[in-house]
This record gives C-alpha cells, structure tokens and sequence, in this order.
C-alpha cells in the first residue's frame, strides 16, 4: 500500500489482491473510465470532488444538489480548476433514471443518506456513503439488506479505515505491543458558535425545499436551518455523536475487535448559547459497556476546543502492556511508565475538526472502493456492515441521551430492551419516501 501511494504521490488508493493482467481484463468494465456523480455539494461533497479527480481513470460527470446557486456555484469553480464541466441536476432520481453514472456519492445532510444511498444501489450503483449512515438504526438495516440483494458495493464514508498508519497500529496490537486493551478513551472538541434564534418563512428561490427535506415529514422551512444547522435538529440531524463521534469510536472498537456493546450509558447538557434555537446537547460523555470490563468512552465538546494530547479529536487506548494515542494523522505508543516508545506520522494529512474534513484519507478511501470495483482490491476498507454497527453506537447514545436511560442491549443486533428506547430504533417517513428493506 506505501509503495503505490508513493508511485502516485498520495493521489492514488489501497491496493490489495494482486492480479494477473489477464484475470484483470476479464472483469467486465475493468479498463473502463469509470464515472462519477457527486449527491450534494456543499459540505462534504466538496470533498468527495477533490478526492476521485486525483484517481486515474476516473471521472467526475455529474453533479446533484438541491440548492441551484450552490449546483451552479460548484460547477464553475470544478471547471475553473481544469476539469470538464460535469452535467448538473437539483433531483437525484433524474440522475438515476439517466443511466449516466457508475458510482454515486451520498453528501446530503443525514436524513436523506440512506434513502439516496438505496436508491441508487437498486438502480445498479456503486456507492460512497458519508457517515452517518442514516437517521436511526433501522435505515442501517434497511441499507445492508439492500446491499446484499443487489451486490452493489457500499463504502461507508469513515475514512480512517483507510490510514496506512492505523491500519499498521492495529497489525501492532493484534500482534500483542499493547497486550489487552481494556479501555479506550475518544473525543472530539470544537468551538461552534451560537446558530441563533430563526423563524418560519419562505424558502430562498434556489432551493428546493421540497427535496431537501427528503424522506421526512412535510414541514415549513426555518431561517436558520439550512446549510449547516440541520445537524442540531432532531427532525434533520443526529447531533455531534453520529457528526464525529462514530469516527473515533469506529476506530477504537476496530482497535479492540468489538461489536455491540451490553450496556449504553450517556450524560449529556447543552452549556453554551443556552437561548438558541439548538435543540441538543453540546457536551455528552458517551460510555459503552463490553463483556470483561472492556470500554469506550466518548467526551464530546461541541463548544470547547479544549486540546487532548495535541488533538481536537482522537483515541487513547490503554492496555496492560503500554497505550497509544491514534488519529487521522499518525499514532504514538508509549510504555506503561506513559515514556513514548514510537511514533509514526502520515505524510500527507487530513483535516481534524473542520465541517469539510478535507484530506489525503479521502483519497485513500476512495481509492479503495474504485479498486475494489475494479477487482484491484479484495475487500472494502468500510463496508456497510462494519458503518452500520459504528453508527449504530452513535444513534445509541442519542437514545440513551434522549430517554434518560442506561440502555441494556442485544449485543447480537444492538437493539436497546426498553420500549421507549425501542421507539427511537426507526423513524417516520413522508409517503412515497419511505426506507424500507
């Protein structure tokens, strides 16, 4: 894997199962260009552009947003850069229907992922997905069944999966350097701002408010809703957890070799700009309970970008050998005296704690799923199953936020015991919209 990014000066991706040119070329579309088309474009999607136009043999075709001042703002700065000029659409089912497209990447705000992710794989596409992978854990569901049926490949959008860095950590502990990991300690620290008091008016010409809400219930538009503090809206968004914390936790229970945990416990408040229009906590401390005393911990701080280690965001784990520190830009290890022993950095780095989280492991995780499609690779760095127990540990600890219980689990499918718990395990949709497997 080093040595081809270093061939392709960090433009190109994972490289797995070595192939025999003749076994390549006998794969159907294998030596074709394949063609991209990006779902949202003003967040992530940005992003998700610059990451496959650095892959060779790829093309960006298409770009779909709702919001036409964006869609047309977008597609001039792509071409102002020197690409070709990609075909624009404010629906994405047009696109769908067009048949113009190989790949579909899912950017949009996270109540409409898994619908556009669906969509577009029962209409014969590949998929990149952001995280997180729907609003509540039955679209995860819904998503693998569909997955499964369809044989389409779905790469989940946490692109430290993709870290050659991470990837040799977790070689190290398997291998024993850290003994057992009892213990990992994650979090994320920021400073948003206050998003303030809005009202219900009109939405803005260029958008299609229709579309944007998607699969959810029909309802008025809001002045300070759109583009970015839909996040903090439970009808819309999933809160900071499912926004950053399936990251780290993703990272920390792959580093463990864990799944659902038994026991959810979350403490959450809103501390800052308390006369706003935020409708979630803004400091949650997130705990998941495994068998043999084994935890992750999450502290979250949306409003206090308080350092840890040097970091906005990262993972501590601990281990009856000695610890690492890990994030998207290298790791060190450190003796049980807390001497650091080693330390690895990336070469080329990814952005932390910004709302775009631009970066070389975009390019990296992209790259893996053009390979896989291509049958250069074996195996996707973050396939759906392994998104959707990661951000089911999120949702979790939404609910457990959300109803003031320490939630007891199945740990075989991560469904809470409660029935109030049990309600938030799926969500409502707009007829004709629905998620369904």
């Amino acid at each position: 894997m080093i040595d081809r990014r270093t061939a392709i000066k960090g433009a190109g991706a994972v490289l797995g199962t070595a192939m025999s040119a003749r076994s390549y070329a006998k794969i159907m579309g294998a030596n074709d260009r394949l063609r991209v088309a990006i779902v949202g474009v003003n967040g992530r999607g940005q992003a998700h552009m610059s990451a496959f136009t650095k892959l060779p043999n790829v093309e960006i075709t298409h770009f779909v947003d709702v919001d036409s001042d964006v869609l047309a703002k977008r597609a001039a700065q792509f071409a102002a850069r020197g690409h070709k000029a990609p075909q624009t659409e404010r629906d994405y089912r047009r696109l769908l229907d067009s048949k113009e497209a190989d790949v579909v990447t899912v950017a949009t705000p996270d109540h409409s992922h898994a619908k556009i992710a669906i969509d577009a794989m029962d209409a014969n596409r590949h998929v990149y997905c952001e995280k997180p992978i729907g609003l509540a854990p039955a679209e995860g569901e819904a998503m693998i069944a569909h997955q499964a049926r369809t044989k389409r490949y779905l790469q989940v959008g946490n692109q430290q999966r993709s870290s050659a860095e991470t990837q040799q950590l977790a070689a190290l502990i398997k291998g024993g350097a850290l003994g057992d990991v009892y213990e990992a300690q994650t979090w994320y620290a920021n400073n948003r701002v206050s998003i303030g008091r809005g009202h219900e008016t009109a939405p803005p010409p260029n958008l299609d408010w229709d579309l944007w809400q998607g699969p959810r219930p029909r309802g008025p538009y809001r002045s300070n809703l759109v583009p970015y503090n839909w996040h903090w809206f439970w009808k819309y968004g999933t809160g900071e957890t499912c926004n950053n914390a399936m990251h780290e936790l993703d990272v920390a229970r792959w580093m463990m070799g864990l799944g659902f945990p038994e026991k959810v416990t979350a403490r959450g408040s809103r501390q800052f700009f308390r006369g706003d229009d935020w409708e979630m906590y803004d400091t949650l401390s997130l705990d998941l309970a495994y068998p043999g005393g084994r935890t992750i911990r999450w502290d979250g701080n949306s409003c206090n970008g308080m350092l840890r280690y040097g970091r906005g965001r990262g993972v501590l784990l601990l281990g009856t050998k000695g610890s690492a520190v890990v994030d998207r830009n290298g790791f060190e290890l450190f003796d049980l005296a807390g001497k650091m022993t080693r330390e690895v950095k990336a070469p080329a780095t990814s952005e932390t704690t910004g709302t775009v989280g631009e970066g070389a492991l975009d390019v990296y995780h992209a790259g893996n799923l053009v390979d896989v499609i291509r049958g250069r690779a074996s195996a996707l760095a973050s396939p759906i199953r392994e998104g959707h127990i990661s951000t089911t540990l999120c949702h979790l600890g939404n609910i457990a936020y959300r109803t003031n219980q320490i939630l007891t689990l199945d740990t075989k499918t991560g469904m809470p015991s409660t029935p109030e718990a049990r309600k938030l395990w799926a969500v409502d949709y707009q007829p004709g919209w629905e998620v369904k497997a």
